[in-house]
C-alpha cells in the first residue's frame, strides 16, 4: 500500500480519495498518536478541569472543507478533545495559534495551490510545527482500529470561534515589522507610502493579508478577494499572477504579492510587472538579516530546488547555503538541526524562525515590504541583486512517479544531459509529494538550451513512466 501521508499531509479527491469517513478517522488517530490520551497528565499540560486537552481546526475556502472539517472536529472531540474550530484562516495561523494558545495540536484542512476539488489534512504537533515522518506513520498505522474510546462526559465538545482567532493572529503579524510602542500601546506604520497590489487567490488570507499591510501602514489594492467556495486558485494567486502583473502596472503599484489557496506561500512582483520568485525573496531576506546580525550562522537554507543562481549571488555576499530535499517541513528540519534563523523554497514557502514555525506567505509579504521601504531601493532593483540561471520546469504526469530513479532509460538520460551541460547547468527529476506528476528540471546557459534539455527528459519520463 502506498503512504497516506505525502510531502505535506494527505491529499486528494474531496469525496472520493478524502472522504468524510476517512476525514473521521484521521481525527481520531491523531488523538491516540499526538494526544497520547492514555498518558498521564503533568502539571505542565494544557488540561481542561474536566481533564480534556484541546484541538484547533482551520480550513481554507473550499467548500469542501465545511464537511470535511466536521468530520475531522467529531474524530477529534469523540476521543475525548476539546475542538476549537476557528473557521476559514491561513495555514501558517493554525501553527502560530497552537502555539500561543498551547494547545495539544492543530490540524488545517486545505489543499494548498491544488485546483478546487481537492482537498486535503496536515497536522501540528503541540507547539506548532508539522510532523516528522515517524509520527505520520505512527497516525496511519493506528487509522481505523478500536481502542477504548471515552463515552459519556469523557468525549469533548466543539465549539466555534474565527474572529478572535483571526484578530490574534493578524496582530501578531503586524507586530512583526511594526512592534507595539508606548503606554497607549500603538503601532508605528512602516509602510506607510507603499502602494502594492494583493492577489488572494480567493483563498484562506482573503481577510487576513488586506488587513494585515493595511495596519502596517500600507496603501493595498486587493483582487481575488471574494471566495465563494469553489473560486480558490481558479485563474488567481501565486500559481496564476498574470491578474497581479497586469494590475500592478495599470495602478502603479510599487510591487505586487501573490498568495496560494492555503497562505503558506507568498511570490511578488515588481513595478514592471516582472515576477520575482521565492529564491530571490529569500536573497532579498538573507541580505536583510545579515545586515541586522539575524541570520543565524550567516546561511541560509534552500532545496534542490533553488536556482544555481542564488548559490553564486549568496556567496559573493558572504552568505553559505545548505540545501535539502523539496518540503519546508524539510528544511525546518534542517533550520532547527542547525539553529539557522531562514530558509525556504523557490516556490514561495519562507519560514522565519524569528517569528513562525513554517511557511507563512502573510509574514513574507509583510517582511519584503518592509524591506522595500526602508532600503530605499524598488523591489525590482533588489531583485536585480539575485538573477536567476536559465531554468525550465516541466511537470509530467505519470502512473508509476516512484520509478523516476529506479527506471534505467530515464537515469541513462539523466546522465548523458548532465554530462552535456557539465558546469553550466545541471538537472532534477522527482516525483511530487502531492500529485501524480514528475517534475523534471534542467538550468542551463542560455534558455533555449535549458528547454531543450528539459523536453528531451520530459519525453522520455512520459515514455518510461506512463
Amino acid at each position: 500500500m502506498p503512504k497516506m501521508f505525502g510531502t505535506d499531509g494527505v491529499r486528494g479527491l474531496a469525496n472520493k480519495d478524502l472522504t468524510a469517513r476517512l476525514a473521521l478517522d484521521l481525527g481520531d488517530a491523531a488523538v491516540r498518536v499526538l494526544g497520547q490520551a492514555d498518558a498521564p497528565k503533568t502539571k505542565d499540560d494544557d488540561v481542561h478541569s474536566e481533564g480534556r486537552r484541546r484541538a484547533l481546526v482551520g480550513r481554507d475556502t473550499r467548500v469542501s472543507g465545511d464537511f470535511l472539517s466536521s468530520a475531522l472536529s467529531a474524530g477529534m472531540s469523540a476521543g475525548g478533545f476539546d475542538v476549537i474550530d476557528v473557521g476559514i484562516i491561513p495555514t501558517p495561523g493554525i501553527a502560530f495559534l497552537t502555539s500561543v494558545l498551547n494547545v495539544e495540536m492543530g490540524a488545517v484542512i486545505s489543499a494548498s495551490h491544488n485546483p478546487m476539488p481537492d482537498n486535503g489534512i496536515k497536522f501540528f504537533a503541540r507547539g506548532g510545527f508539522k510532523l516528522p515522518d515517524s509520527k505520520e506513520d505512527e497516525i496511519e498505522a493506528v487509522l481505523g482500529q478500536d481502542w477504548d474510546r471515552p463515552t459519556g462526559a469523557g468525549v469533548g465538545r466543539v465549539s466555534h470561534d474565527t474572529v478572535t482567532a483571526t484578530n490574534l493572529y493578524i496582530d501578531h503579524l503586524v507586530s512583526t515589522i511594526a512592534p507595539v510602542v508606548g503606554p497607549e500601546k500603538t503601532q508605528p506604520k512602516p509602510l506607510a507610502g507603499l502602494r502594492l497590489v494583493a492577489d488572494c487567490a480567493n483563498g484562506a488570507t482573503s481577510v487576513v493579508a488586506p488587513e494585515a499591510l493595511r495596519r502596517a501602514g500600507a496603501e493595498v489594492i486587493v483582487i481575488n478577494a471574494s471566495p465563494d467556495g469553489y473560486n480558490i486558485n481558479d485563474h488567481a494567486g501565486s500559481t496564476h499572477p498574470e491578474q497581479l502583473q497586469a494590475m500592478v502596472k495599470a495602478t502603479g503599484s510599487a510591487m505586487g504579492v501573490a498568495f496560494d489557496g492555503d497562505a503558506d506561500r507568498c511570490l511578488a512582483v515588481d513595478e514592471d510587472g516582472t515576477m520575482v520568485n521565492g529564491d530571490q525573496i529569500m536573497g532579498i531576506l538573507a541580505r536583510a538579516k545579515k545586515r541586522e546580525g539575524k541570520l543565524n550562522h550567516d546561511t541560509l537554507v534552500v532545496t534542490v530546488m533553488s536556482n544555481l543562481g542564488l548559490k553564486l549571488a549568496l556567496k559573493d555576499m558572504g552568505i553559505k547555503t545548505v540545501q535539502t530535499n523539496v518540503g519546508d517541513r524539510y528544511v525546518l528540519e534542517e533550520m532547527l538541526r542547525g539553529d539557522y534563523s531562514l530558509g525556504g523554497e523557490q516556490s514561495g514557502h519562507v519560514i522565519n524562525r524569528e517569528f513562525a514555525t513554517t511557511g507563512d506567505g502573510t509574514l513574507t509579504a509583510l517582511t519584503l515590504c518592509n524591506e522595500v521601504v526602508k532600503s530605499g531601493k524598488s523591489l525590482k532593483q533588489l531583485a536585480a541583486d539575485f538573477p536567476q540561471l536559465p531554468q525550465q520546469l516541466v511537470n509530467v504526469r505519470c502512473s508509476n512517479k516512484q520509478a523516476v530513479t529506479t527506471n534505467a532509460a530515464v537515469q541513462k538520460a539523466v546522465e548523458k544531459e548532465t554530462a552535456l551541460l557539465g558546469e553550466t547547468g545541471r538537472v532534477l527529476l522527482r516525483p511530487s509529494g502531492t500529485e501524480p506528476l514528475v517534475r523534471v528540471m534542467a538550468e542551463a546557459a542560455t534558455q533555449q538550451q535549458a528547454d531543450e534539455v528539459c523536453d528531451r527528459l520530459a519525453k522520455i519520463v512520459a515514455e518510461e513512466l506512463a
